[in-house]
């Protein structure tokens, strides 16, 4: 499973073959839902508790208007052969879905008809686009490999290359509920916070008695106490209690990769990755159900 998000009370993960299975008690049983795909799904975004948008490979584009219990298909292009990776909807009716090779989608009708945009990006190389996000008070930020960074202050009319802290790729994009901060992370535990949308940035280190944190981190969530997750691969569980300034790491003992995180009610939380889903405890440790 490659992603897991909240839906209203319920939660919605998905991953390999098209599965998407959803689950109405907090994480203690899932249940799949009937797919018009058999694609592998990368990302989820849902705007409130019934509207949501999955993408994957062959620019698949999915969507449900009740919580993630029925899905319809409303994009595709196999020939293209480029996976879409993350999406985001400010609303029921403006969203961008991004992916390889720098392909930038855009609806202004709740995705009954996508048109490409990518031209906007000043990405003449066409990087992977990995991860989307809105920041408070800044605007849109994207992030790809080789370092690649964008924002836009016009809600995607046009965006400007950011000058970036690391040349290896980025995986992802968080805000951190603070006034133009966000958190970018990708390969080799690399993460960086900035406070003003990406004029500057900061590393954060993270590190445990084993050593500092060198595998790549694939997915992040902000919970509504305002507390940060992040994911990696080698097991790799990251807890922040303070807008990202600082984390602590927790390395599960079976090591798989993990790529998604999202709450599970008082100090649980749902894992997605190698391992399908799991449901573990405040330091990312298994629970009993």
């Amino acid at each position: 499973m490659l992603d897991v998000v909240q839906a209203g009370q319920r939660l919605v993960a998905v991953g390999e073959r098209g599965h998407i299975l959803h689950s109405a008690d907090r994480g203690l049983t899932w249940q799949q839902a009937r797919v018009p795909t058999r694609q592998l799904l990368t990302a989820l975004y849902f705007v409130d508790g019934q509207h949501g948008w999955a993408v994957g490979h062959d620019a698949v584009i999915l969507a449900t208007s009740d919580g993630g219990l029925s899905w319809r298909k409303q994009h595709e292009d196999p020939d293209r052969e480029a996976p879409l990776l993350d999406v985001w909807f400010q609303d029921v009716d403006d969203g961008f879905a991004i992916g390889a090779y720098g392909l930038v989608l855009q609806t202004r009708d709740g995705g009954q008809t996508w048109k490409e945009v990518s031209e906007r990006l000043p990405n003449d190389d066409q990087y992977h686009l990995n991860g989307i996000a809105m920041i408070p008070d800044g605007g849109l930020f994207v992030v790809g490999e080789q370092g690649s960074l964008y924002r836009s202050a016009d809600a995607g009319a046009t965006w400007t290359a950011v000058p970036s802290p690391y040349t290896g790729s980025w995986f992802g994009v968080i805000d951190t509920g603070q006034p133009r901060t966000l958190l970018i992370y990708g390969l080799r535990g690399s993460l960086y916070r900035s406070e003003d949308f990406g004029d500057s940035w900061q590393p954060v280190e993270v590190s445990d008695a084993q050593g500092v944190l060198a595998s790549g981190l694939a997915g992040a969530a902000r919970l509504d106490s305002g507390e940060i997750l992040l994911v990696g691969n080698a097991g790799s569980v990251l807890r922040s209690r303070d807008q990202g300034h600082r984390f602590s790491l927790y390395r599960r003992a079976d090591r798989r990769a993990l790529a998604g995180v999202t709450a599970a009610g008082p100090d649980r939380w749902v894992l997605a990755g190698q391992g399908g889903l799991e449901r573990v405890d405040g330091d990312g440790a298994p629970v009993a159900p």
